[in-house]
């Protein structure tokens, strides 16, 4: 009995070792724009960030991590393919990044119905908290709401009271153009007009022209990328701004205004979540990113990074990697992270932080390469967002 009570002791003990032991595996897929009008601001950079993630988790917790990516090419049909071929066959735990709201409502769909985590950073509608939301997404970085709430209402504020909106046409477009003009007539201002673009676009002449004829105050770029970039580009071209016209660019980020040169977008007031230089630890993972990939990151792929690695701790809080247990330690437990700072998880999904209203400089501001933003406002997180009742999503019942 004693050599049976030994050899049963020696069983258990092994076994309690082997499950100490034991790793959990995930595997992260960064489904985005790698060869369109969004690579820059997506693309393998967004990738880059979720290694970097994984790499500053650590691989001393039991958890090791893959992440493989794919080009969505900017189609629903392309997105919604490879989604479920990485769910399905490929293991894929997580779907991170999708820039272009159509992809992402597809992937949003299929996310829920697979019941694993979709990790947006960069598609920007604001109905993926609200009435399309879903327990399975968390919206990280920035949406239509918050972008109209700082941009929109600054202008306004400034004096711009009526506006002409040139449109993305696809449902990013439409949600930004919906939510901005909101903020116009609720502060005072007016809608003149609207023109919807083809997606993705390089000529956008006649549609500026329009915009130049109804005398409106503001014209309000509801695009984004490479269509941002020819629509300043092609402005500065007719003299609209020359002429008393504004532009507001309402979806823009660092590595456009780069393009741009600060000759053509000196003066742009813009909303982001988060910019390289806004203090000690923005800047220390930025200089390691740009070491990486030669520039500094967007605010996508900045939340990127941040979305995945709250993510990891989650998945070393629950003890599992079952996307429920997930989300509602993602949602429970406070984010807190170098890019971002501190935040939360709201129950729509929403990931709440402060937002920030910036001006692009002058030449003679800018004191390098990459210098191209005074702040003119901090946004503070309980204004930033849409509120959470307002949203229209089931899960804040």
């Amino acid at each position: 009995m004693k050599k049976t009570g030994l050899i049963a002791a020696s069983i258990v003990g092994l076994l309690m070792a082997s499950a100490a032991h034991a790793q959990t595996s995930i595997k992260i897929g960064v489904l985005n724009d790698r060869s369109g009008i969004y690579s820059d601001i997506t693309g393998e950079g967004s990738a880059i960030a979720a290694q970097m993630a994984a790499e500053d988790f650590g691989t001393d917790k039991g958890i090791t991590v893959e992440v493989v990516s794919a080009d969505h090419q900017n189609k629903p049909d392309v997105g919604s393919n490879i989604a479920r071929q990485w769910y399905d066959t490929e293991n894929v735990d997580v779907i991170a990044d999708v820039p272009t709201s159509s992809v992402a409502l597809a992937i949003n769909d299929i996310t829920r119905e697979k019941n694993k985590i979709f990790l947006n950073s960069g598609a920007a509608t604001s109905d993926l908290t609200g009435s399309k939301c879903s327990p399975n997404t968390v919206h990280w970085t920035y949406d239509t709401w918050a972008l109209a709430n700082g941009t929109g209402s600054a202008m306004v504020n400034a004096g711009g009271k009526t506006w002409f909106f040139l449109t993305a046409d696809y449902a990013f477009g439409h949600a930004l153009e919906r939510d901005t003009s909101a903020v116009v007539v609720a502060n005072g201002g007016e809608v003149l007009g609207v023109v919807r673009t083809p997606f993705p676009g390089t000529d956008f002449s006649s549609f500026l022209l329009q915009a130049q004829a109804s005398g409106a105050q503001v014209i309000g770029l509801a695009n984004a990328g490479g269509d941002t970039i020819n629509s300043i580009k092609q402005a500065s071209e007719f003299g609209i701004t020359q002429g008393g016209q504004a532009l507001a660019g309402l979806l823009m980020f660092v590595n456009d205004v780069h393009a741009l040169g600060l000759d053509v977008a000196q003066g742009l007031v813009l909303t982001e979540s988060f910019y390289w230089d806004l203090n000690d630890q923005t800047r220390e993972w930025s200089a390691r990113f740009e070491e990486k990939t030669g520039k500094k990151p967007s605010m996508i792929q900045a939340g990127v990074y941040g979305a995945v690695l709250h993510y990891l701790k989650a998945v070393e809080a629950a003890g599992t990697k079952d996307a429920e247990a997930v989300m509602a330690k993602m949602k429970e437990m406070p984010t807190d992270d170098p890019l971002f700072g501190k935040g939360v998880v709201r129950q729509d999904g929403r990931k709440v932080h402060p937002m920030y209203l910036f001006r692009v400089k002058t030449p003679d501001q800018s004191k390098g390469e990459w210098d191209l933003y005074e702040t003119v406002a901090t946004i503070p997180a309980d204004k930033a967002f849409r509120p959470l009742a307002d949203g229209g999503c089931e899960l804040a019942k």
